[in-house]
């Protein structure tokens, strides 16, 4: 749900639903990577309350669309990282696994 003003579209809070820090934090690195973003934060109204609010405030474009970007940008950061993961655990198995390391008890 988005919270903001029809004049002035390049500030806006969005509340996220089913959601915590893990999420929240992610978005707000992202959106903060954006030159496009002048501020962005956000809140957990309240513990028991499974919901975020994330504010964003831009330098002149949508807030909406920045917020889209950067949640396409986190996608990418997320793809690449389980990339480089699974190539590090096939790499891991074609070289012998633990059986390869010199572990001394």
């Amino acid at each position: 749900m988005e919270h903001g003003s029809f004049e002035d579209q390049s500030k806006a809070t969005f509340s996220l639903t089913d959601e915590n820090h893990t999420l929240a934090n992610a978005v707000r690195f992202t959106l903060n990577q954006d030159p496009r973003v002048t501020f962005c934060g956000y809140s957990i109204p309240h513990p028991s309350d499974a919901r975020v609010n994330v504010r964003v405030q831009t330098t002149g474009d949508p807030a909406r669309e920045v917020l889209n970007d950067s949640c396409q940008d986190l996608m990418l950061i997320c793809e690449n990282v389980r990339e480089t993961f699974e190539k590090a655990i096939l790499k891991f198995k074609t070289e012998g696994g633990l059986s390869s390391m010199d572990i001394k008890k």
